[in-house]
């Protein structure tokens, strides 16, 4: 088997290299020393500069204005961005955008996408429901009558929310069944309250009281959900890759200069015993991130649904940026808490990362069930 990138898929790497070449992690305050958001906005030049490099539109259609690429080009673009620490709602645009590209009605694609591939429309989504632990969808129920839909309830820490311009917010309705609401942040019975992360970011906790919504802007067709959320969590696994290859060269770069004893400790074999555990772990992750990646690209069956290969990308992602960090803190000893370097930024953005994800023994659960629902021959 060939698990060689395509010529484009390169392509679309080393484009993202060089237009994240400049960015700074450092650009704005230290969350350890701002007790609310970092800044209100998102990096708006950079945003800009993704569009003109085609970045934006990457995994859309050419009739869209798109590249044309899949969801393996979009999680090689997120690796890079998350070595430098990038301040943009680049994966929740880009997955919102691709379902819809896959879902939505012709309609509503074609008066996106265009939108979306030339940096005019930001898009997010409410991947968290009420409190990280349970589906997303069961936070907020979805009633329909003769005239439209009515959505209630309330979802928390949803990225990039008071900045963007569409939030794909997931809801159930009273029979089960998933469906999907595209609603601007100042829609009447919507109100957004403020919420920080780890990393310092601006997050929203949506409120939906009795709040209508025309049937062109709700999505239920069957799977729609269920692309949104694999796409959310493989890029994820992405973002926590690359922040955690990014972390491992700084302390390989500390770790050689810095010398005790006359030596570097790089060379102290306590030292690289805990480095190489770390690049195990990140080697790790990369293979359960393709291979989760392969699966939601190709739509290729297997013993196991695609859940279980995002599953054990998510085991991995959690766990591992977690242990990279840490190790990294230890290696660079005080040096590693300075808030005039950066590590500690990483550390922050980590821990944002891994509660997105969720805990790791959930995930060991679903794998469980489905492990159970689908007996291995």
């Amino acid at each position: 088997m060939d698990f060689t990138f395509t010529e484009e898929q390169q392509a679309a790497a080393e484009t993202a290299k060089a237009a994240f070449a400049d960015v700074t992690p450092d650009a704005v305050p230290s969350p350890a020393l701002t007790p609310g958001a970092v800044d209100d906005d998102f990096d708006r030049a950079l945003w800009a500069r993704l569009a003109d490099t085609d970045l934006l539109g990457l995994v859309l259609d050419p009739a869209h204005g798109g590249a044309g690429l899949d969801p393996i080009a979009l999680c090689l673009v997120l690796r890079e961005s998350a070595r430098a620490l990038a301040r943009v709602p680049l994966l929740e645009t880009s997955a919102v955008a691709l379902t819809l590209q896959h879902h939505a009605p012709t309609a509503t694609t074609d008066a996106l996408l265009p939108r979306v591939a030339r940096g005019e429309l930001v898009l997010t989504a409410a991947a968290q429901g009420r409190t990280g632990h349970d589906p997303a969808p069961l936070a907020v129920t979805a009633h329909r009558d003769t005239t439209g839909w009515t959505l209630d309830g309330h979802t928390s820490a949803v990225p990039w929310a008071h900045q963007a311009d569409l939030i794909a917010v997931p809801a159930h309705t009273p029979d089960g069944h998933t469906v999907l609401a595209l609603l601007p942040r100042s829609h009447p019975g919507l109100t957004l309250a403020d919420q920080y992360g780890t990393h310092g970011e601006l997050l929203a906790e949506l409120h939906l009281d009795d709040l209508r919504v025309d049937p062109a802007d709700v999505i239920d067709t069957e799977g729609t959900w269920e692309r949104l959320h694999a796409l959310l969590a493989t890029g994820t696994c992405a973002l926590a890759l690359g922040l955690g290859e990014q972390v491992l060269h700084m302390t390989s770069q500390y770790t050689g200069k810095r010398e005790q004893f006359g030596h570097p400790v790089a060379t102290f074999q306590a030292v690289a015993v805990q480095a190489a555990d770390r690049y195990i772990d990140l080697r790790a992750m990369e293979v359960t991130l393709w291979q989760a990646a392969w699966r939601i690209t190709t739509d290729a069956t297997g013993a196991l649904p695609a859940a279980a290969d995002i599953a054990v990308a998510k085991i991995w992602a959690a766990e591992g940026v977690r242990r990279v960090v840490q190790t990294a803190q230890h290696l660079h000893g005080g040096f590693g808490a300075d808030t005039d370097y950066s590590l500690h930024r990483y550390h922050a953005w980590a821990k944002h990362l891994e509660l997105s994800l969720g805990p790791a023994a959930l995930h060991e659960e679903e794998l469980g069930d489905l492990l159970a629902a689908h007996p291995l021959a």
